[in-house]
C-alpha cells in the first residue's frame, strides 16, 4: 500500500446533522413506490392482464383492467405519500429546531441540520443534546455536568459527566473560540454501552478522553444551566440514529397470504387456456376490485381507532393514533408482546411507602412516620433518627444548582416552606432522600467534601471521607464520614442481611419479605463505627487499591468486603415504582388470551425484576432462571447445564423436556445484553427453546438495536409467530419498526418512538382494547372480505367456463360486458365494504372481559387452507346451480312467454347473472351479525339497483343493442321467477343448514358467547 503524497489527501467527509426517517423523496417518490408497488404479485398480474388486452384482441376492453389499476396505484401512492410526508413534517420539526454554536468570537442562532463537525455547540439546562458532543466545559468550575439519558436507554437516573481540567477553564464564548485542538476518534458505532475511547491533541498535549466526556444526542441537560461542547458525530452518525432501523414497508399475515393464492389460481387458469384470450377472459377470478376494497378498508376502518373514547386519556387529552393503516387485521394475531419498562409499564415516578426501623414497621401519613402498633413514634427515638441520617448521608444525590440550602423543617412536612428539588443516580435515592426531607431530616447538599444534613432544624456538617460504589455484585453501596468515622451502607437484602452481626436481623427479613409480596423495591440500611486503628488500616488498603495498575478491579471488590463486614443493622426500605394504571390487568389479560409477554429494558437488573414481579409479569412462585453478567461461552454454558439440570453426557435439550412436562411450576427467564451476545452467537436454538418454554422473558440492560435482535429472532424463527413491539422513547424505535406492530406511547420521553409507530396509544392499558376488540373485529372483517370476494368471483366465473362446452370454445362470453364490468364495481361491491367495516359478531364488552376468545382467531385460523376451501367448494357449488338450475329451466324449451317468443343466449345469461347477484348478497346477509340502517341500505339497495340498471339498458341511447329488452322480457316469464326463487333458496338452504349443526354441535368459544350474551338481553327483558 501507497501512503496518498503531499497535496493528494482527501479529507474524510463527515455527515451533516439532518435526522431522515421518511422513505421518499420529491425525486424519487413516483419510480420508488411504483417499482414497490408492482413488486406486489397482484399488481404486476393486473398489469401484465392489462397489456395483453392492448396487444391482442380480447373478448373485453382493456378499460376493464386498466382502469381499476390505475384507481388502486393512485390511492395507494396517495395513502402512502400522506404518511411519508408525516415522517418529513416530524424530521423538518427537529431538524429545524434552535441551536447556538460559537463562531466568529461570538453565539450564532441556527438550526440543529447545520451543525458541522468540530462546531462548538452551546446546550441550556433541560435541553436536549443536537449532536454527540464531547464537553468542553459547564458553567462549574470543574466541568462537571448531569444528564438524563431516558431516551436513549430507559434509565431516568442522572449521569455525572465531566471535562478534561484543560478545557474546564474555557467557560467564556471568547475562550472557547480560541482554542485550537484536534480530536481523533474512531468511527461511529450503535453500542450505547461501550463507548470508544477518543484522543484530545492540545498544543501538542494529549488527554485521553472517556465515556465520562461524550454527551449523546437525544440525552438532557439537567442541573447544569449550560455546557459547551464540541460535535464529534452528527446526523446518521450519532448513536442514537445508527440504533434505528430503516423504514420497511409492512405487510400483515392476510395480504402475504393472499399473495399465496394469486399465483395458484393463475396457474389452474393456464391450464384450463393456453390461450391468452382465455386468460384474460377469466381474469376476472381475482378482481382487482378486492384490492380496492381492502385498501378502502383499511383506510376507513383506521378512523374508528382514533374515534373510540376508550382509548382516550382525558389527562393528557390524547387519543389513539393511526399512523399506518395497512396492518389491521394484524392487531388480531399477535401472538408475542415485547414491551419497554420505563415510561410504557410505569409511570416514571418513585414514591416512598412503608420502611422498617429497629424492627417496627412505619408508614408515611401526612409526611409523619407512623409505627404499626404505637401511637406515634418509635421508642428508640436515637435508632430512628440514625436511620434517617443513614438515608440521607448514604447516596450520589444532587441538588437544582437553582435552589438554596435554606430548607428549615421540623419532624414533619408541614413547616417545610420550599422543598428542596433532588436529581439522583438512582430513582430509589431520590425517593428515598426526598421522604426523609419530608419527616424532618434534610439533605441540604454538597460544600467542598462536606455533606450537610438539617436534623430537626439542626444543620450538621459531615466530612465525607470515602464512597464505596455500587456494583451488580456487591449490590449494595456506602460511604465513610468522618463525623465518629461512620460506615452508612445501604443495598439489596441477600447483600446486607448476611453482613450484619446485630440489630433486629430476623424482624427485618419478615418486614422485607411483607414489601416485596406488596410489589415494593426493597433495601436494606446498616452501619458501623470504626475505631481510628480500624480507619487507619481501611485508608490504606482503599488507597493501594484504587492506584494499583493490575487487578484494580479485583483489589477494590476485596478492600470494599473487607469494610462492609459486621455491619449493625437499622432498617430496611419500600419504594414504589408507580406502574401506570391497570398494567397488572393488562398483562394478566395478554396471558389469558395466549400472548407471551416479554420485557426488553435498558434499566438495571435488579430493577427490572422489580418491576416485573410488581406489575405481574413475573409471579411470585415462577421459578425464576437468571442467564446475567456471563462474559465468557465456558460460564454460560456452566449456567445453562446448571439450571436445566443436565450432567455429564446428557442432552441439554432433555432439561426442555422437563420444563414442557412441568405444568406445576412455570419458568420465567432473566438475560442482560452481555449473556444475550453470547448467547445468541453459538447458543441461539437452545436459548431460543428455552425462552419459549418460559411463561415470561425478561431482558434487561438492553442497547436499543440488542431489542430489535431480540425481536427479529422470533420474527425469523421456524414458527413464524406475529410480534408486537410497543415502548415510548427513542431507544424503543428499533424494536417497534421490527416488530410486525410497532406501538407508541404518548410518554414523558419525547415523540420519537410515536414517530416511528404503526400505531399510538396515552397508555399501555389501551392494549387490551385494541388487540382484544379492534384486532379481533378487524381480523374476523378481512377475512371474511378475502374469503367472500374469492366465493362470489368464483360463482361469476365458473358459469362463464361451463358454458364454453356449449360454444364449442369459441370465446364467447355467458354476460354481457356491461356486467362483466360492473359485477366486482357496483352490483356486489358495497355490502361487503360494510360488512367489512361495521361488523361486530360478538359485542366489544364481551371480548374484552373474555381475552380467552382471541385465541379462537390466532394461527390465521380463519383464513387458513380449510376456511378457504369450504368458500372455494361454496362457491363452485353455488355456480353449478346456478347454470344448471337455469339450463333445466331453459335446455329444451325456450318458450317461457304466453306468446311462444323464444329467449336466446343472453337471456340466458342475464337469468344466471340475475340469480348470482341475488345469491351472493343473501349470502353477505347470512355472516352479518351486526345490522344497521346502512347494511340495510345496501344490502337490499344493491339488489335493487341491479334491478334498476338491468330494466334501464332498454333505453336506445345507451348503445346496449345486444341486452335490448333483454331484462323486461325475462321478468316477464311468470317461469323466470320461480327459477329464480327455487335456485336461490337452494344455494343457500345448505348453507343455513352447515351452520345450524357446526352451531349445536362444534360450538366455538366466540359461538359459546354470542348465546350467553343472547341469553342475558332476554333476563334483562
Amino acid at each position: 500500500n501507497r501512503f496518498p503524497q503531499h497535496g493528494h489527501y482527501v479529507p474524510q467527509k463527515f455527515a451533516d446533522n439532518r435526522i431522515i426517517s421518511s422513505k421518499y423523496t420529491v425525486w424519487n417518490f413516483v419510480p420508488k413506490n411504483l417499482f414497490e408497488q408492482f413488486r406486489r404479485v397482484a399488481n404486476f398480474y393486473f398489469l401484465i392482464i392489462f397489456l395483453v388486452q392492448l396487444m391482442i384482441d380480447t373478448p373485453t376492453s382493456p378499460i376493464t383492467s386498466g382502469l381499476p389499476l390505475f384507481f388502486v396505484i393512485t390511492v395507494t401512492a396517495i395513502k402512502q405519500g400522506y404518511e411519508d410526508w408525516l415522517r418529513h413534517k416530524a424530521d423538518n420539526e427537529v431538524n429545524g429546531a434552535p441551536v447556538y454554536v460559537v463562531r466568529s468570537g461570538g453565539l450564532v442562532k441556527t438550526r440543529s441540520k447545520n451543525i458541522r463537525v468540530g462546531d462548538i455547540v452551546r446546550v441550556a439546562k433541560d435541553e436536549t443534546f443536537p449532536v454527540d458532543l464531547v464537553l468542553l466545559s459547564s458553567d462549574r468550575v470543574d466541568g462537571s455536568c448531569h444528564v438524563t439519558t431516558a431516551s436513549l436507554d430507559g434509565e431516568t437516573n442522572l449521569k455525572t459527566h465531566v471535562a478534561v481540567p484543560e478545557t474546564a477553564v474555557l467557560q467564556s464564548v471568547a475562550n472557547l473560540d480560541k482554542l485550537v485542538a484536534v480530536i481523533e476518534c474512531q468511527q461511529p458505532e450503535a453500542d450505547l454501552y461501550r463507548t470508544a475511547d477518543v484522543y484530545m491533541l492540545r498544543l501538542f498535549l494529549f488527554r485521553p478522553l472517556g465515556p465520562e466526556s461524550l454527551l449523546l444526542r437525544g440525552a438532557r441537560l439537567k442541573n447544569t444551566k449550560e455546557i459547551f461542547g464540541v460535535a464529534v458525530y452528527t446526523g446518521m452518525e450519532t448513536k442514537m440514529a445508527l440504533n434505528y432501523k430503516s423504514k420497511s414497508q409492512k405487510r400483515s399475515a392476510v395480504e402475504k397470504y393472499v399473495y399465496f393464492l394469486i399465483p395458484l389460481l393463475f396457474g389452474k387458469r393456464v391450464f384450463i387456456s393456453d390461450f391468452l384470450a382465455f386468460l384474460v377472459l377469466y381474469n376476472f377470478i381475482i378482481p382487482i376490485s378486492l384490492y380496492v376494497t381492502v385498501e378502502m378498508q383499511k383506510f376507513l376502518g383506521s378512523f374508528f381507532i382514533g374515534w373510540d373514547l376508550d382509548l382516550y386519556h382525558e389527562e393528557t387529552n390524547q387519543r389513539a393514533q393511526v399512523n399506518t393503516s395497512d396492518l389491521n387485521e394484524e392487531l388480531g394475531q399477535v401472538e408475542y408482546v415485547f414491551t419497554d419498562k420505563t415510561g410504557t409499564l410505569t409511570e416514571n415516578e418513585m414514591q416512598f411507602r412503608e420502611c422498617s426501623i429497629n424492627g417496627i414497621k412505619y408508614q408515611e401519613v401526612n409526611g409523619k412516620l407512623t409505627p404499626e402498633g404505637f401511637p406515634e413514634d418509635s421508642p428508640d427515638g436515637n435508632r430512628h433518627e440514625l436511620f434517617l441520617k443513614a438515608v440521607c448521608l448514604c447516596h450520589t444525590v444532587q441538588i437544582n444548582a437553582d435552589q438554596t440550602d435554606g430548607a428549615d423543617g421540623p419532624w414533619h412536612a408541614n413547616g417545610i416552606t420550599a422543598p428542596l428539588e433532588y436529581y439522583a443516580s438512582s430513582p430509589d435515592e431520590k425517593a428515598l432522600v426526598e421522604a426523609a426531607s419530608r419527616v424532618g431530616v434534610v439533605f441540604t447538599g454538597i460544600s467542598g467534601d462536606s455533606m450537610e444534613v438539617k436534623s430537626l432544624g439542626k444543620p450538621e456538617r459531615y466530612k465525607l471521607l470515602h464512597v464505596l460504589e455500587f456494583d451488580p455484585n456487591r449490590r449494595r453501596m456506602s460511604v465513610i464520614v468522618e463525623r465518629e468515622k461512620l460506615l452508612f451502607t445501604k443495598g439489596a437484602e441477600s447483600s446486607i442481611l448476611p453482613r450484619s452481626k446485630s440489630g433486629e436481623i430476623d424482624k427485618t427479613r419478615i418486614h422485607v419479605d411483607e414489601f416485596a409480596l406488596k410489589g415494593l423495591r426493597t433495601l436494606c440500611v446498616a452501619y458501623r463505627r470504626f475505631t481510628p486503628e480500624e480507619y487507619q488500616e481501611i485508608g490504606k488498603r482503599l488507597h493501594e487499591a484504587r492506584t494499583a495498575l493490575q487487578q484494580r478491579e479485583e483489589r477494590l471488590a476485596d478492600v470494599f468486603n473487607f469494610i462492609e463486614r459486621d455491619l449493625e443493622l437499622l432498617g430496611a426500605t419500600g419504594v414504589e415504582d408507580k406502574l401506570q394504571e391497570k398494567v397488572q390487568e393488562t398483562i394478566e389479560a395478554l396471558r389469558l388470551a395466549g400472548i407471551k409477554v416479554w420485557v426488553l429494558t435498558g434499566d438495571k437488573h435488579e430493577t427490572a425484576v422489580s418491576v416485573s414481579l410488581s406489575c405481574g409479569h413475573f409471579h411470585r412462585t415462577m421459578n425464576i432462571l437468571e442467564l446475567v453478567q456471563h462474559k465468557s461461552d465456558s460460564t454460560l454454558v456452566a449456567f445453562l447445564k446448571k439450571y436445566l439440570l443436565v450432567t455429564g453426557t446428557k442432552s441439554i435439550f432433555l432439561s426442555l423436556n422437563r420444563i414442557k412436562e412441568d405444568h406445576v411450576i412455570q419458568h420465567g427467564l432473566v438475560v442482560d445484553g452481555t449473556s444475550l451476545s453470547l448467547a445468541l452467537r453459538e447458543h441461539e436454538k437452545l436459548f431460543m427453546e428455552v425462552c419459549k418454554n418460559c411463561s415470561a422473558v425478561l431482558c434487561c440492560r438492553m442497547a436499543p438495536l440488542q431489542k430489535a435482535k431480540v425481536v427479529r429472532l422470533l420474527k425469523t424463527s421456524p414458527e413464524k409467530p406475529i410480534t408486537l413491539a410497543i415502548g415510548d422513547g427513542a431507544n424503543d424505535v428499533s424494536m417497534i419498526q421490527e416488530a410486525h406492530v410497532g406501538i407508541g406511547i404518548m410518554g414523558k420521553e419525547g415523540r420519537q418512538a410515536v414517530r416511528n409507530s404503526d400505531y399510538a396509544i396515552a397508555r399501555f392499558k389501551f392494549l387490551s382494547k385494541l388487540l382484544f376488540v379492534h384486532g379481533h373485529f378487524y381480523y374476523i372483517r378481512i377475512a371474511t372480505l378475502v374469503q367472500y370476494f374469492f366465493y362470489k368471483n368464483v360463482c361469476f366465473i365458473t358459469p362463464q367456463f361451463l358454458y364454453q362446452f356449449f360454444c364449442l370454445f369459441s370465446q364467447q362470453t355467458l354476460y354481457d360486458s356491461v356486467y362483466l364490468t360492473l359485477y366486482n364495481i357496483c352490483f356486489t361491491s358495497l355490502p361487503v365494504l360494510i360488512y367489512s367495516l361495521f361488523e361486530q359478531h360478538v359485542h366489544p364488552h364481551v371480548l374484552q372481559s373474555k381475552p380467552v376468545l382471541y385465541r379462537d382467531i390466532s394461527k390465521n385460523a380463519h383464513l387458513g387452507f380449510k376456511p378457504f376451501l369450504y368458500w372455494t367448494i361454496l362457491g363452485f357449488f353455488h355456480a353449478f346451480v346456478f347454470f344448471y338450475g337455469s339450463y333445466l329451466l331453459m335446455g329444451e324449451d325456450t318458450s317461457l312467454l304466453g306468446n311462444g317468443q323464444m329467449f336466446g343466449n343472453w337471456t340466458f345469461g342475464t337469468l344466471v347473472f340475475t340469480v348470482m347477484v341475488i345469491t351472493v348478497t343473501m349470502k353477505m346477509a347470512l355472516e352479518t351479525h351486526f345490522w344497521t340502517w346502512i347494511n340495510h341500505f345496501v344490502t337490499w339497495g344493491s339488489i335493487v339497483f341491479y334491478f334498476i340498471f338491468s330494466l334501464s339498458m332498454k333505453l336506445p341511447f345507451l348503445h346496449t343493442q345486444d341486452m335490448y329488452f333483454v331484462f323486461v322480457q325475462l321478468l316477464s316469464s311468470g317461469s323466470a321467477w320461480f327459477a329464480i326463487i327455487l335456485i336461490v333458496v337452494a344455494c343457500l338452504f345448505i348453507d343455513v343448514v352447515k351452520k345450524v349443526l357446526y352451531r349445536h354441535l362444534q360450538p366455538t368459544s366466540t359461538e359459546k358467547a354470542q348465546v350467553m350474551l343472547c341469553f342475558c338481553i332476554q333476563l334483562d327483558q
